[in-house]
């Protein structure tokens, strides 16, 4: 997976994110990575599992925080 990021341009994961609101995150992630499109995701919820290179989830807990790794896909 991250050779696929390496071809998609740009930044593509945002490990220092974690715990950040996920507003705040999808700003920074739209900041260093006009490429990509964020998406916020509540834990748990069912998603494709196609690879996108425009696309970055953010996955939430129920405090809107950031609990796994932001990364284009």
């Amino acid at each position: 997976m991250a050779e696929q990021g390496l071809r998609c341009g740009g930044k593509s994961s945002w490990p220092e994110l974690v715990g950040y609101l996920a507003d705040d995150a999808a700003a920074i992630i739209e900041d260093q990575n006009p490429l990509v499109n964020v998406i916020i995701v509540r834990e748990g919820t069912p998603v494709t599992k196609d690879y996108r290179c425009n696309r970055v989830r953010l996955w939430v807990n129920q405090h809107d925080r950031i609990v796994r790794v932001p990364r284009i896909g």
